[in-house]
């Protein structure tokens, strides 16, 4: 597994650096830290750049870099599994997917924006083109995650609702857990009328029925994990995502996984209205697979080729 962090030298970078680094140290991975730069600005003429700008530029990548290894050692990740790469672009995250795809990572570690509260995930620029055309999972570190990360993750849950096109992100899913040594628990939230449409005559039994179907549907997912994979389950309810996903417990070491929308492109992350929600609401990094087959390490899971 190789793992791209997207480093600046600020309190986003620091955050994606932790979870990155924890990532690499769980999983035993390759670990590429990478900062994008904006490119040179034309001079004197086609085809011309001013040399002095673009040295400048790359001094201050590779003084971040700098920062970004000083880091790493103090998280104790090994010197020798870590490489560096700078890159130009003018969009950050699609800088990041340019690189990603040169050095076959399987996984993009970034940081929330730094207008977010803390312990939840704002997106910003570089994340927002991540989040809408990595072909590998993106993996978003809540603001702050560097200052109380946890000592090694303990679940992987995955945000689920059954529809087409689902086995590959469940593969997805299972390779990472699979890798990282960790049980798995798919979540449905099962979302509640607002206001007076829950005092609607025949609202409790349709939210009785809706619920019966999403552990129905659960059970089934839970199914297509092979032997040996520990896979829990549980539907949870609530007027609206955030406190649908409120009322799901998380451990301290917990990653959350959602979907892509199916509406995106084949193999590509493609952030959809209520991941999108799930993403700003969730207390913990998360995790958002890509639609269709699987690019990680796959584990073995019935009917789901990896």
């Amino acid at each position: 597994m190789r793992v791209l962090a997207g480093y600046s030298p600020d309190e986003r970078g620091d955050d994606a650096l932790a979870l990155a680094a924890l990532v690499a140290r769980t999983a035993g991975a390759a670990l590429t830290v990478a900062n994008v730069h904006p490119p040179a600005w034309p001079a004197r003429g086609p085809g011309s750049v001013d040399a002095e700008w673009v040295a400048y530029l790359k001094e201050r990548a590779e003084d971040a870099l700098d920062r970004a290894a000083g880091r790493l050692h103090e998280l104790r990740v090994p010197k020798g599994s870590v490489t560096r790469r700078v890159h130009a672009h003018r969009g950050s995250g699609r800088g990041l997917i340019e690189i990603a795809r040169d050095v076959g990572a399987d996984l993009v570690v970034v940081g929330s924006a730094p207008r977010g509260r803390r312990g939840r995930i704002a997106i910003g620029s570089t994340a927002d083109q991540l989040l809408h055309s990595s072909p590998v999972p993106v993996l978003l570190a809540p603001r702050g995650y560097a200052e109380e990360a946890p000592g090694r993750f303990e679940r992987l849950t995955v945000a689920y609702w059954r529809r087409r096109d689902v086995e590959g992100p469940l593969a997805a899913a299972a390779g990472i857990a699979h890798v990282l040594g960790l049980p798995i628990r798919l979540v449905t939230l099962v979302l509640r009328p607002p206001g007076r449409g829950a005092e609607l005559r025949g609202a409790g039994d349709v939210m009785a029925r809706q619920l019966a179907q999403a552990e129905e549907d659960l059970a089934l997912a839970a199914g297509l994990f092979g032997d040996g994979t520990r896979v829990a389950t549980e539907a949870a309810s609530g007027t609206g995502i955030a406190k649908a996903l409120g009322a799901v417990d998380m451990l301290p070491g917990e990653l959350l996984a959602c979907l892509s929308s199916h509406d995106g492109p084949l193999r590509k992350v493609f952030l959809g209205e209520s991941s999108g929600k799930i993403v700003r609401t969730a207390p913990c990094p998360v995790l958002v697979l890509p639609r269709g087959a699987p690019v990680a390490p796959a584990a073995k899971v019935r009917g789901i080729k990896g």
